[in-house]
């Protein structure tokens, strides 16, 4: 997952971008509000963690010109403001969640991971795909009941396709979301990656759509 972090205090930023990364994300940091729209709108992300108090452009500004460019992913608002109406003003505008200044790490990644899991259809922090479980929350893989260690990129891909289960997703795509925009996105890296997930957890795990991409079978029903 690819999440775009724009918040201007420098030591809350760095803060909240070792805890996403240590929760197997990608993360785009940036300081303002000008720069946090740009990158909305260029960029895919799977969500979007907004300060409100940006400088050059403030934060409900940027996510009301993101929802009129049809930016649709979700938003979780962060807030020193204490007024309930700017809250509300930022719901209206097409936030999906909020958390107030001073705020746990742990909520902020529960309130994430909820957001992620609802714009993606999915309702329970543990995902299922035949025998193969991900648990969001602890950031483990078993393969009937057995636990599977994968390395960060594995996790990521392997995270992103089961939260997309059903829908076959394009290795551009995928290479989109892997990786932060410092690093490069090379598609043809996807099918090595995918490779070891295969020789992890079997060779009919992920299956290959020829000149599509890759599907994960939606056996959560």
């Amino acid at each position: 997952m690819k999440i775009l972090l724009a918040e201007d205090e420098l030591r809350i930023a760095a803060d909240i971008a070792t805890v996403l990364k240590a929760s197997g994300m990608a993360v785009d940091v940036v300081k303002d509000g000008e720069s946090a729209w740009f990158a909305g709108d260029v960029e895919n992300y799977d969500a979007a963690i907004l300060d409100l108090g940006l400088p050059k452009l403030d934060g409900l500004t940027v996510l009301k010109r993101w929802r009129a460019n049809e930016r649709r992913f979700p938003v979780l608002i962060l807030t020193a403001r204490g007024m309930w109406t700017e809250r509300v003003d930022g719901i209206n505008s097409g936030a999906d969640d909020y958390l107030p200044k001073p705020f746990e790490m742990e909520e902020l990644l529960a309130r994430l991971r909820a957001i992620l899991r609802r714009s993606a259809g999915q309702a329970a922090p543990v995902l299922r795909s035949g025998p193969l479980l991900l648990d969001t929350r602890q950031m483990r893989i078993s393969l009937r009941g057995i636990p599977v260690p994968l390395s960060p990129l594995e996790y990521r891909l392997l995270a992103f396709l089961m939260h997309h289960a059903g829908r076959v997703v394009a290795p551009t795509e995928l290479a989109e979301h892997l990786y932060d925009s410092g690093n490069d996105r090379d598609p043809n890296t996807i099918e090595v990656i995918v490779a070891r997930l295969r020789r992890k957890l079997g060779s009919d795990v992920i299956e290959t759509r020829r000149g599509f991409g890759y599907l994960m079978p939606d056996e959560s029903r």
